[in-house]
């Protein structure tokens, strides 16, 4: 059992919070279509020249594309206006002009697309390669020429171009995992993380070290990868703004299976079972189907408690809950590739991809 891995995102990104961005609105338009052009031939020995003016070329797209090269929103507020390239006009001698290049915007997997006025999901980035041409491009003017009939022989009229599509968007950032590690703030959720890949969070004995969500990849077995998740934690009252808010519960959504960690051995603030309540109840409050998914628990920092302790504990705890329990030490590696077992057991019976409950549509 191998329990090494590689962090899914470089650590610059773990050093600055301003790095790791999961929401924007931005303005996007499709590039206005070109005008057509009025123009009649001019040539030597040809005194009667017919119309011969160009149609204006479309104007480009905005297209959205899932892509896996990032992992944040951070470079797309860098701005907040996206217009695609517009379409050149029409020229005489049936020179049609040139359409406008599509504006491809590359979003982070997981993001969902939605119209910022109605709130309407527009589109689910769910998969690498997934695309949605978000805003079209107006349509080219026709010149001169197409507006010719048996009583116009010189029609002196062209079409304008169309205007492009315009809307403004709201993007927001599911993290796509295969677990998400939960639990109260100090439960070790960043200790394990790094413990079991090689991720690196921040790591300190206070609340609130874990600023936004983290991702490494464990390593079971060969050719078999675990995407984890460390998730800040979550207190009484997150599913309404209190703490960190539930600005980070959306991540869970996404993950196929929820890593329960609960300390053991609190030091102060609430007790094991009371911590694992609070949690739950955010879950179910912030979303019911959240608190459906599946869950193993995990009660860490064992290595603070003599064994009979320990054990007396996790036994009380696990008939509380009716559930099974492990029991782990994150600091000390105990336990813990019995857990990445457990884990990765778990994985194959549920569904191989996650999905949120918002429908995809274009």
């Amino acid at each position: 059992m191998h329990t090494r891995g590689a962090a899914c995102s470089s650590p610059f990104f773990y050093h600055l919070l301003q790095m790791f961005i999961d929401e924007a609105t931005i303005y996007v338009a499709g590039g206005d279509g070109g005008h057509g052009c009025v123009s009649f031939r001019r040539e030597k020995f040809v005194p009667k020249g017919g119309p011969d003016g160009g149609h204006g070329g479309n104007g480009g797209e905005v297209v959205l594309h899932a892509s896996e090269k990032t992992d944040t929103l951070m470079d797309i507020t860098s701005k907040t206006k996206y217009i695609a390239e517009n379409g050149r006009h029409g020229e005489g001698a049936n020179r049609h002009g040139r359409s406008g290049k599509d504006l491809i915007i590359e979003l982070p997997v997981g993001t969902v697309v939605r119209d910022r006025d109605s709130g309407r999901v527009l589109k689910d980035l769910t998969e690498p390669g997934q695309y949605v041409r978000i805003a079209r491009g107006g349509t080219g003017g026709r010149g001169n020429k197409s507006f010719v009939s048996p009583t116009n022989r010189t029609p002196r009229t062209a079409e304008s171009g169309k205007k492009g599509q315009e809307r403004w968007l709201k993007l927001e950032l599911k993290l796509v995992a295969d677990v998400g590690i939960i639990g109260m703030p100090n439960a070790g959720k960043s200790t394990l993380l790094s413990r079991i890949s090689k991720a690196h969070p921040r790591i300190a004995d206070y609340p609130f070290t874990t600023l936004y969500p983290h991702l490494g990849i464990v390593e079971v077995e060969e050719f078999r990868r675990i995407v984890v998740a460390d998730l800040p934690g979550l207190i009484q009252g997150a599913h309404s703004g209190v703490g960190l808010g539930d600005k980070f519960l959306r991540h869970a959504e996404r993950t196929r299976l929820l890593l329960h960690l609960i300390d053991i051995a609190p030091k102060d603030g609430p007790s094991p079972l009371d911590a694992y309540h609070t949690v739950r109840k955010e879950l179910e409050r912030h979303d019911p189907e959240l608190s459906k998914k599946a869950e193993i628990i995990a009660l860490n920092k064992t290595d603070l408690l003599d064994e009979t302790l320990c054990e007396k504990t996790a036994k009380s705890f696990q008939k509380a809950v009716s559930r099974p329990v492990c029991t782990i030490s994150s600091k000390t590696g105990s336990n813990l590739e019995t857990l990445i077992k457990v884990v990765a057991e778990t994985l194959r019976t549920l569904p191989r991809e996650a999905r949120s409950k918002e429908t995809a549509t274009t």
